[in-house]
């Protein structure tokens, strides 16, 4: 085998005569994360009072769970805590929310490019969750398996609480990441990102991004709903009625 006697210097990207390499490029942007935003103040007031009783029996649930943990750590027992809700969907004081989420999310699926002819768009998940007033309330980073498109509507929220945090979905690119030269500002380089966010705010996301939600402080409520939607094949939806 022969020899290789070159230095790497003399080999490496910049060396040379640069006339030989075009000075123009042309770009394409593939691959995007789309995450949509809308502003839905007219439902706060009627979907915090319809989710008042489900925080409720929840935080009733975790004190439940939890007595011996309350008599260890006294006044802190809820630090941490999350009160997460039983479903929410067929509740008809969620009706008209459910309308509006379930045919935006078939709307943004058309608008990516799917063609959903022989598919129908369901809400597969839908629940309200409260961060205790104790603080430490927070979400890992995780997805939703098995959905297309997920979201936020929330419910209680200032400038004061936690935020929902999104990172890039594509492992390959996490894996071979460099730093990033400004962390304040979105770009190719950019990995992860946060919102924001106050009472009528609505996040649209793909069910596959990784999301997560920022340690909440306790100084003020943080209340939202979380919902998941999948659009299941009309054949599978055909064979389900018909074994009815």
């Amino acid at each position: 085998m022969k020899k290789i006697t070159k230095k790497l210097e003399e080999i490496s990207c910049g060396s040379g005569n640069l006339k030989q390499f075009p000075k123009v490029l042309s770009r394409e942007d593939h691959f995007k994360c789309p995450i949509w935003f809308a502003n839905a103040p007219e439902f706060v007031k009627e979907l915090n009072q319809a989710s008042d009783s489900y925080i409720k029996f929840a935080k009733k649930n975790l004190q439940k769970e939890s007595k011996k943990k309350q008599k260890e750590l006294k006044n802190h027992s809820e630090f941490g805590a999350v009160y997460h809700s039983t479903s929410l969907i067929g509740d008809p004081k969620f009706n008209t929310f459910q309308n509006y989420i379930g045919a935006t999310s078939h709307n943004l699926l058309d608008e990516q490019g799917y063609d959903l002819t022989n598919y129908q768009v369901y809400i597969t998940e839908l629940w309200v969750q409260e961060f205790s007033r104790s603080g430490g309330g927070h979400h890992t980073l995780h997805t939703h398996w098995n959905g297309h498109i997920s979201g936020f509507y929330f419910l209680k929220a200032s400038e004061k609480t936690s935020r929902p945090l999104f990172q890039d979905p594509r492992p390959g690119k996490v894996m071979t990441m460099l730093p990033e030269k400004d962390a304040s500002k979105i770009d190719y380089a950019t990995w992860q990102t946060n919102y924001e966010v106050k009472p009528g705010l609505l996040i649209f996301f793909p069910s596959y991004m990784p999301h997560m939600y920022a340690v909440d402080p306790g100084i003020e409520p943080f209340r939202f709903i979380h919902f998941n939607c999948q659009a299941i094949p009309k054949g599978v939806l055909d064979a389900y009625k018909n074994q009815k």
